[in-house]
């Protein structure tokens, strides 16, 4: 489908949406058409349904959120961050370190090893994000909220007990820095968006999956892979991201209700992200996926291939890279 052809759809998706909100008076309020491409199970996108829920009745109304999940509306995760400035969709949902080839700085949280856990994410975003908001505001945009995902897994056809277990097995990879991170610890990494994952799978082009454990359950992994080995590499976030000429047509009593109700929300879709990673392990632990253990060589072995990325990522992004690393280490004491 072209631009041209998914705008005109958009369009046409809006203006019937807007109908049918108030019959008989298509203009009154604001209709927005919200594309995720992660399925309606996918927490992602039952915190989208929840933020356009309180958004209608923060608004009394006046705007109306529509979110169609599982990429129905043809875009693809890795080039929302266009779709949102060109205006395709007034509001989309993205996964941050996908729009690298665009914004390269959205990319440095996915540093391998950056992160441990929630924790040092939030102080990482504390430096990061300012700066985050500065480039998407030059693609005509702004953020609504930010939120990660749980710790990440490497999924695969056959048990793992050492990095040399993992050599050559082709895992698919989801951004720049997963692809050349497993390529460095010997797999071929195959990278591919969400929604070509399960078929890709189901076609024997890949042997394994880097994700988490969310995304484990959408894709129903126990039907092709049999283990799970939490190897925590990178950290990712999504963001809910609105144009800004769509957002500059909304009253200021609008706006002021919008931000609210995301700065109520986001704090809470943290929390179901931290509780997700043990309600999505058991889902797949009772389907038959064996949780692995990543022992101490093996981590050890794979902080070490990847330990130049972290320097390689600032060179390569430059502007404010180097300042926002050096800062964030510093707070964390690294």
């Amino acid at each position: 489908m072209t631009v041209h052809s998914k705008l005109r759809n958009l369009t046409i998706a809006a203006g019937l949406s807007a109908a049918m909100a108030v019959p008989g008076l298509a203009s009154a309020g604001t209709t927005w058409d919200l594309p995720v491409v992660w399925p309606d199970g996918n927490f992602h996108t039952k915190n989208a349904r929840m933020f356009a829920e309180e958004v209608k009745k923060a608004t009394g109304g006046d705007v109306v959120i529509n979110v169609h999940s599982g990429g129905s509306l043809g875009f693809k995760g890795p080039e929302m961050l266009k779709v949102v400035r060109d205006g395709l969709a007034p509001i989309g949902e993205m996964l941050l370190n996908q729009q690298v080839g665009e914004a390269p700085l959205l990319g440095l949280e996915a540093t391998p090893y950056m992160s441990r856990h929630h924790d040092d994410l939030a102080l990482f975003h504390k430096h990061w994000l300012p700066e985050v908001n500065k480039v998407v505001a030059k693609f005509n945009q702004k953020f609504l909220y930010v939120v990660p995902w749980p710790r990440q897994y490497v999924y695969t056809k056959v048990p793992a007990k050492s990095v040399d277990d993992l050599k050559g097995i082709k895992i698919r990879t989801y951004n720049k820095t997963t692809t050349g991170m497993f390529n460095r610890i010997g797999m071929t990494s195959v990278q591919l968006p969400w929604g070509e994952v399960v078929p890709s799978l189901a076609a024997g082009t890949i042997d394994g999956v880097t994700t988490s454990a969310s995304s484990g359950v959408d894709g129903k992994f126990w039907e092709f892979l049999k283990y799970m080995y939490p190897t925590n590499h990178v950290w990712s976030s999504n963001a809910l991201s609105v144009n800004l000429d769509a957002w500059n047509k909304l009253s200021k009593k609008n706006q002021d209700a919008i931000v609210g109700v995301a700065n109520r929300l986001q704090p809470k879709f943290w929390d179901i992200s931290k509780g997700e990673d043990t309600a999505k392990v058991k889902i797949l632990t009772d389907n038959g996926v064996t949780f692995g253990k990543v022992t101490a060589d093996m981590m050890r072995i794979m902080q070490d291939k990847t330990k130049p990325m972290m320097q390689e990522a600032v060179d390569s992004i430059g502007g404010p890279a180097a300042g926002i690393v050096a800062g964030y280490k510093k707070e964390r004491g690294m």
